[in-house]
């Protein structure tokens, strides 16, 4: 059975903030993800928001954008990510790790 949720969104809230960065940094007991602007010209990123949740929490949110990007791709096509070094950190193989 399904619960109903009461949300309620305050309009300074509801406007959002754009983020094109994310840093996310974790502890034994929370996960920090920390979300900027990265503009152009700018000397500075400025973080927006910050988010601290626990890491079950972190998994549940992992599960549910997942999914979100799941039914996204299904609807309008496959995300392609850039191919530029400078997008994205390197991955390490379970060798290295």
């Amino acid at each position: 059975m399904d619960k109903k949720i009461d949300i309620e969104i305050k309009p300074e809230v509801a406007q959002g903030r754009y983020a094109n960065l994310a840093i996310i940094t974790h502890s034994s007991s929370e996960f920090i993800l920390d979300f900027a602007q990265n503009m152009p010209g700018m000397p500075k990123m400025q973080v927006g928001s910050r988010i601290i949740m626990t890491p079950e929490h972190a998994k549940r949110l992992l599960g549910a954008l997942t999914e979100n990007i799941r039914k996204y791709e299904s609807q309008f096509g496959e995300i392609r990510l850039p191919m530029n070094p400078m997008m994205m950190p390197p991955l390490k193989s379970d060798a290295e790790a």
